[in-house]
């Protein structure tokens, strides 16, 4: 945690910072290691402490060792004032916040506490930026999780049958995932199946997963904080000749954008890759989606591989250690659809594949 720390410092001082305040709970357990529910973070680059009230102390005092705890006691001694009293002190003029995280009601009892002397600077994207390279014990839990999900669906796949429900499949699935070690699913795992298929956030429902009908399943182990993110479209019975031709498509398209995966290429163009071979075979129209998504403390995360308008700013591009899924998929809403997803490495000449459940 040391590390990251410091590249917060780096950070803040080419921004010209002097002082950040985290409250977004990722940030406060990327940078500090905490993983309460409640707290804060305010870092200059002389100080760190983590803010938390009695509920947390014992815990962050073992999870964040580096940090300097204050404790929070509502209401006499609020967050707010916490912060004011220690920005006081630190002689911080200027102090950033995340605009993303903090409400408006927020904002005001903050301008409230701090008073003229010190300015509030909203912030962008500080530590998501830091979060987007991850480092090797980032990447090894992201293996276990995708190990996990791999062998959940293989765990659960021989007893799925046409007449079970596609929420029975879903709670068959986060079953097997708590069994194999999981803290719980990524997400609300989607089991659908027929026409509902075309619906690429299906919630499952009482429809039976029928035969010879597409069976989108999207599921995910959350392990120590890390999400796996995993998609495989399958039949039961036989096939019929649509799903033959979306699946190859989809597979195709899938196959062509990891084909290109390396330092350098911009985010965009993976995307554009998998368009182009969907358009060519004749089912643009039943792309809804980007390509991808980065995974990490966060489900959806970047980098964002998806396309850009024209006149928007050239797209950023892949760095070794990024982990992204890629999940081309198309949907037919009179049909069904079919996506195929896969969690990738980027690595130093291309990529590694750390989903392998077949396909």
């Amino acid at each position: 945690m040391t590390n990251r720390l410091q590249q917060l410092r780096a950070t803040l001082a080419a921004r010209e910072l002097p002082a950040m305040l985290l409250t977004a709970p990722t940030s406060r357990r990327y940078i500090s290691g905490f993983t309460g529910s409640a707290g804060a973070l305010l870092i200059s680059a002389e100080a760190a402490f983590l803010l938390t009230d009695g509920r947390y102390l014992i815990r962050a005092a073992a999870e964040a060792p580096h940090f300097t705890l204050r404790e929070v006691r509502p209401p006499a001694r609020p967050m707010t004032a916490l912060i004011a009293d220690l920005a006081s002190e630190l002689g911080i003029k200027r102090l950033g916040f995340e605009a993303a995280v903090m409400t408006v009601a927020e904002h005001r009892q903050y301008t409230a506490a701090l008073g003229n002397a010190i300015d509030l600077v909203p912030t962008e994207n500080i530590v998501e930026e830091l979060r987007m390279v991850k480092d090797a014990s980032e990447i090894a839990l992201l293996r276990r999780a995708a190990a996990i999900t791999d062998a959940a669906l293989a765990a659960v796949l021989p007893s799925l049958t046409p007449t079970m429900t596609e929420r029975e499949a879903a709670w068959r699935l986060e079953v097997a995932l708590h069994d194999l070690g999981a803290e719980g699913p990524s997400f609300q795992i989607i089991v659908a199946a027929g026409r509902n298929s075309a619906r690429p956030h299906h919630t499952p429902g009482d429809d039976v997963l029928g035969e010879g009908q597409p069976i989108i399943i999207d599921m995910g182990a959350r392990l120590d904080g890390y999400h796996a993110d995993l998609t495989r479209t399958i039949v039961l019975g036989q096939p019929d000749n649509t799903f033959r031709a979306v699946y190859a498509a989809t597979l195709k398209a899938q196959q062509a954008a990891m084909q290109a995966l390396r330092p350098g290429l911009p985010w965009s163009e993976a995307d554009a890759i998998a368009r182009r071979v969907i358009g060519e075979a004749g089912y643009a129209e039943g792309i809804a989606h980007s390509l991808g998504h980065g995974v990490g403390l966060v489900i959806h995360e970047a980098p964002w591989l998806r396309i850009t308008a024209p006149d928007a700013p050239p797209s950023p591009p892949l760095q070794a250690g990024m982990v992204t899924s890629i999940e081309p998929g198309i949907y037919l809403p009179e049909w069904g659809g079919v996506r195929t997803e896969d969690l990738v490495l980027i690595t130093t000449d291309g990529y590694e594949l750390l989903s392998q459940a077949p396909k």
